[in-house]
């Protein structure tokens, strides 16, 4: 027989965005029910955010081994054993599974059930022999990578960020195709444990970030050893298992063993048949409006699968600030709703790439009198003492000293973004941060300096001077 359940809150997709609203959910007693097809945790935990991170990181360690000779202290070339460092990113990804992990949330009180969803009617969805006919219905499906036109691409053994951290031999020589923050970080990570490594990009690398914060990266990567092709189109592709070739217009071929796709995402819709749900959705993902609701008023998309809500920003904090609005909206029937909120984001190369709100292009475009302000983290004491001296703080300011955008380049440049953010949804001027007290010696007081510069056109002006002048007179 069909088990029918009939809970307040039905959740499908238990990555990072789905778990947060069946958590909060549990917390206040509601029934709720999670549907994940796949590993609990998502693609963020699996194979995106977790993983990469800890393959950057075990290749930042083998480059500091190689230049740790700029520090008096020799250690020869790095020996990198690349099924320990599978080892390593694995066993990252097992220490933090249990936070998402089945047990946990049936623990907190969610009926968690394995297998597909889809819609059978505006009501109701079926999962295997389960049918769930919920109050609301949340949609955190997520995306998946998806293959450019190019011809023959689909019959190669190409790799994805699905794949590519199962790969327990180092790839002799990688080619990556996408110039994107994942292609970047990949690339790099691979060549700094000791891949040969050419990236292909279309237009520029990282076209969505500052022209200048992109050039770092661009050095940087060629420094390593990543061989950079930029402006290439490609109109072919062909070869076997370790033997690939890219066929570039105008004749010429790249050659390499392993293939990366980093090229592009999809929403992942297919199995959910949203239009017997009444449900609209386009190649983008579900059309939601501000408060993140469907055109079926019993349903919510959040994260990846929707369009229309931050748009293009395919990013688990951005999931988990949908995730908050469904809570307060759903759950609590408050007007909550898309806007008012700073979102940032970070390419994790080395130096680090940091921004949030409007660069200086985007500014101009958008019609404000701008000015900018910088400091280069070469004017940075704890810089120069760890010899990370790369990079800058940029900020874009418009009238009256709003902040209208930051980027920040250099070490660490994601943690140290964050006083920016909170400046700019509180809307801040920029005197507000020349004014607080940051540690020394930090990193950190590149933003304080860079806020700083804003005082010194006042220097110049006669009339400070007078008054300056006649404060002396008076003693």
């Amino acid at each position: 027989m069909t088990e029918v359940l009939k809970p307040d809150l039905c959740v499908v997709g238990a990555g990072s965005g789905g778990l947060s609203v069946a958590a909060a959910a549990a917390m206040f007693g509601v029934p709720v029910v999670l549907v994940e097809r796949g590993p609990m945790g998502g693609d963020c935990l699996n194979v995106g955010c977790v993983p990469s991170k800890a393959l950057i990181a075990a290749a930042h360690a083998a480059d500091q081994v190689r230049h740790a000779g700029r520090f008096g202290v020799t250690a020869g070339a790095p020996q990198v054993h690349f099924r320990r460092v599978h080892a390593h990113v694995h066993g990252v990804i097992g220490a933090i599974a249990p936070n998402d992990s089945i047990e946990r949330f049936r623990a907190l009180g969610v009926r968690v059930i394995e297998g597909e969803a889809s819609f059978i009617d505006a009501r109701t969805m079926k999962v295997g022999g389960i049918e769930i006919r919920a109050r609301r219905f949340i949609l955190a499906t997520g995306s998946r990578p998806t293959l450019p036109p190019i011809p023959g691409l689909d019959a190669l053994p190409v790799l994805t960020n699905e794949t590519v951290f199962d790969l327990t031999a180092r790839p002799e020589h990688l080619l990556v195709l996408g110039g994107g923050p994942i292609g970047v970080e990949l690339a790099q990570a691979f060549r700094r444990l000791g891949s040969a490594v050419t990236l292909l990009e279309g237009s520029r690398l990282l076209g969505r970030e500052d022209e200048e914060a992109a050039g770092y990266a661009r050095r940087s990567l060629q420094a390593d050893g990543v061989v950079l092709r930029e402006g290439v189109r490609i109109v072919g592709a062909e070869g076997v298992e370790g033997a690939v070739r890219l066929l570039l217009e105008g004749g010429e071929a790249v050659s390499g063993t392993h293939l990366l796709v980093a090229a592009g995402r999809a929403p992942s819709l297919a199995a959910l048949n949203l239009d017997a749900a009444g449900i609209a959705h386009e190649p983008r993902g579900i059309t939601v409006d501000a408060r993140l609701k469907t055109s079926n008023r019993r349903v919510y998309a959040i994260g990846d699968c929707a369009a229309g809500a931050t748009e293009g920003l395919q990013f688990t904090h951005v999931a988990n600030y949908h995730a908050g609005i469904v809570i307060r909206s759903a759950l609590f029937r408050l007007p909550a709703r898309i806007g008012g909120a700073a979102i940032p984001r970070v390419t994790y190369c080395d130096p680090e790439i940091a921004s949030v709100g409007l660069d200086e292009a985007a500014a101009r475009k958008a019609g404000h009198a701008v000015t900018l302000l910088r400091w280069p983290f070469a004017e940075n004491d704890r810089a120069q003492a760890e010899r990370a001296t790369d990079g800058f703080v940029k900020l874009v300011v418009g009238a009256k000293g709003r902040i209208l955008g930051a980027t920040i380049v250099g070490r660490n440049a994601g943690d140290l973004l964050m006083p920016w953010v909170i400046a700019l949804q509180k809307g801040w001027r920029v005197g507000d941060m020349a004014n607080f007290v940051f540690p020394y010696p930090t990193f950190s007081e590149v933003s304080k300096r860079a806020a700083v510069t804003h005082l010194a056109p006042l220097a110049a002006k006669p009339w400070i001077r007078r008054i300056l002048g006649l404060l002396r007179r008076l003693g």
